[in-house]
């Protein structure tokens, strides 16, 4: 499974980004999915995920209200909408999936260890 991640840039404080990505091969609406990111000089860190039916979702605390995942699975793509970004968004945000335990349609992966196919990243810098 390959997964391609998009939709990076540099924005303002305050402003929106929207981040895609796309898989190929695989079926990808058995695998849930997740938005993690790095930033500089930091651990990697789970920010986002989804169920594979897209019926659920969790998001961290620092992003709730302000981010929200959704997946369009006739699309092979799951989003992340940024609003409000802050400096401290500043990351390369990782897309990754994993098949859920038992096919489960409503898990959610939470930990970067529970992923098993990771895209690329792509970069957001949000200034001041």
């Amino acid at each position: 499974v390959q997964l391609q991640a998009s939709g990076g840039g540099l924005v303002q404080a305050g402003g929106s980004l929207r981040l895609s990505c796309t898989t190929l091969g695989g079926t990808f609406s058995t695998y849930a999915m997740g938005w993690l990111r790095q930033a500089p000089e930091k651990e990697r860190e789970f920010v986002a995920g989804i169920s594979s039916s897209g019926a659920s979702s969790y998001h961290v605390d620092s992003v709730k209200g302000r981010f929200t995942i959704s997946r369009d699975n006739a699309k092979n793509t799951v989003y992340l909408q940024m609003n409000s970004l802050k400096p401290e968004d500043t990351a390369v945000y990782y897309c990754a999936a994993r098949i859920p335990p038992f096919g489960s349609r409503m898990y959610i992966a939470k930990t970067l260890d529970e992923y098993r196919y990771w895209g690329q990243g792509t970069l957001v810098t949000v200034s001041s």
